[in-house]
């Protein structure tokens, strides 16, 4: 087999078999599990082979601190080294993520497993099937959460949003009028929550796209229309740091 892309930022890439003939294969869901359905995750733990354990999805969205686009399904079905790239199954036999890391303080399952949801992985093979890499959104800002203590200072009602912290010289935020300061709330008529969900929807959405941001100065609400870029190589939406402990993060690798 040959690489075709890979994407570091969701650890996942996709491979083309040389040789022609007939495989097996697994399909990737058409919907997204609920919180409490049972999956099945199968790996090949610690070199023993071919093992399926079981569980359920403990949650969805999960924010593991590997990145501004984290969107785990966490898991409760026993994953160690080595699971890692295999797939969740739910009960019915189709593929709801791909297994990639643990939360685990000793290095083993405590039972918290992380899985890329589907339509993840779908849209990042479909990239690198279509242009070898994943483009993503650019706008051009540092973000940060609008903590209480801001939302008071500022008059805030909420504490919803994401907060400008700086913007880049010349990038299509500053272009547009976003300036330091300002509480974006909204894309495309879509209500932005946190910081994160900001930092996914534009880059799903991809360079090249016109996008129309709602956001908050002086106590009044504002749109503007901003072109998306292309993400540098080098540069991530950012996002203030999680408080948690990343110590006892442990990534499974592929």
């Amino acid at each position: 087999a040959k690489i075709v892309g890979a994407d570091k930022k969701t650890d996942l890439a996709l491979l083309k078999i040389k040789d022609s003939g007939t495989y097996p294969y697994v399909q990737f869901g058409d919907k997204p599990p609920k919180v409490g359905d049972w999956v099945v995750a199968v790996g090949n733990p610690f070199g023993l082979g071919g093992t399926v354990t079981a569980g359920i999805v403990s949650a969805r969205g999960r924010d593991i601190g590997s990145g501004p686009y984290d969107d785990y399904l966490q898991i409760d079905a026993p994953v160690n080294r080595g699971n890692s790239g295999g797939p969740t199954f739910d009960a019915a036999g189709q593929v709801v993520g791909v297994n990639t890391a643990i939360y685990s303080p000793s290095g083993g399952s405590v039972g918290i497993g992380f899985a890329v949801p589907a339509e993840v992985a779908r849209e990042v093979v479909a990239s690198l099937k279509d242009k070898g890499v994943v483009s993503r959104g650019y706008i051009g800002v540092q973000i940060q959460p609008v903590s209480q203590e801001i939302a008071d200072s500022m008059g805030l009602k909420d504490t919803k949003g994401a907060l400008v912290a700086e913007t880049t010289d010349d990038g299509p935020a500053a272009d547009a009028g976003i300036k330091s300061g300002d509480v974006i709330v909204g894309v495309n008529d879509q209500s932005v929550e946190t910081p994160r969900e900001l930092a996914r929807k534009i880059a799903a959405l991809g360079p090249g796209k016109e996008v129309k941001l709602t956001y908050l100065r002086g106590g009044s609400e504002k749109t503007t229309e901003v072109k998306l870029a292309q993400l540098p190589r080098d540069k991530e939406a950012r996002a203030a740091p999680s408080d948690r402990d990343k110590s006892s993060m442990s990534s499974l690798g592929l």
